[in-house]
């Protein structure tokens, strides 16, 4: 009696299922990388058993994929979000920075996601057919910012948006999926709320001094000059 109204309530609420399968799947697949991830875990996580995971989802390649693919969705629904198009082509490009620091530090398991997937060499990302379609528009966004800050003197040069992208991507990405080991090397918690506010100021001058042709000096935020003037004071 109780298995069968389980299968009712299964059958009820069917993407309630899926959501709950994939957030599961999410975290296990983010702690224990692709190999070490086990279908009973997940299936146990989601309150589902084997069964109802492979008739929802599929295979554990495809539970994989199916991360890869919403993760992805994710962050690209958010980026959409940001109005870019309606901002001062400098103040959007800030605003980009400033979410993809934030999210990446509010989201490691997508960093994890990312390290698995890029030691694969792509290989499951490659039988995608919603990820390309996922980025073209985000690419466009970018490429009508810059543009409009060409055209109104704001930056010097069109940049490549897939270029600049990726600039931005990795100036995140680097520092905080290698904090701990750079944390030692220089003696620094990099984690900590001054540093990550030290870096994202750091960040953004770097990027529109780029664009705009100007010292990265012109796009000093008060706060981290002061904390980088304290450090160095106390490192004398």
């Amino acid at each position: 009696m109780v298995k069968a109204k389980r299968i009712l309530k299964w059958q009820r609420d069917p993407e309630g299922m899926r959501i709950r399968i994939l957030e599961a799947a999410k975290q296990e697949f983010a702690t224990h990388g692709l190999a070490g991830a086990r279908v009973d875990r997940i299936a146990a996580k989601a309150g589902a058993n084997k069964r109802m995971l492979y008739y929802h989802v599929g295979k554990k390649d495809d539970l994989y994929l199916a991360v890869l693919e919403g993760a992805y969705e994710q962050i690209r629904v958010e980026e959409r979000g940001l109005d870019l198009e309606h901002l001062d082509p400098p103040e959007a490009i800030e605003r980009l920075i400033g979410f993809t620091w934030n999210y990446f530090i509010r989201n490691p398991e997508f960093l994890a996601l990312l390290n698995t997937e890029n030691l694969a060499k792509a290989r499951h990302l490659k039988r995608s057919t919603k990820v390309k379609s996922m980025h073209s528009p985000f690419v466009e966004m970018i490429r009508t910012v810059v543009m409009r800050g060409v055209a109104n003197g704001d930056f010097q040069v069109a940049v490549d948006p897939v270029q600049l992208y990726i600039s931005i991507a990795a100036l995140c990405f680097f520092y905080l999926s290698n904090s701990a080991t750079l944390s030692v090397i220089f003696g620094r918690d990099l984690l900590k709320k001054e540093a990550r506010d030290e870096r994202l100021d750091h960040m953004v001058a770097l990027v529109l001094a780029a664009l705009t042709g100007k010292s990265t000096a012109a796009f000093g935020n008060s706060k981290a000059l002061k904390h980088r003037a304290a450090a160095a004071h106390s490192d004398a």
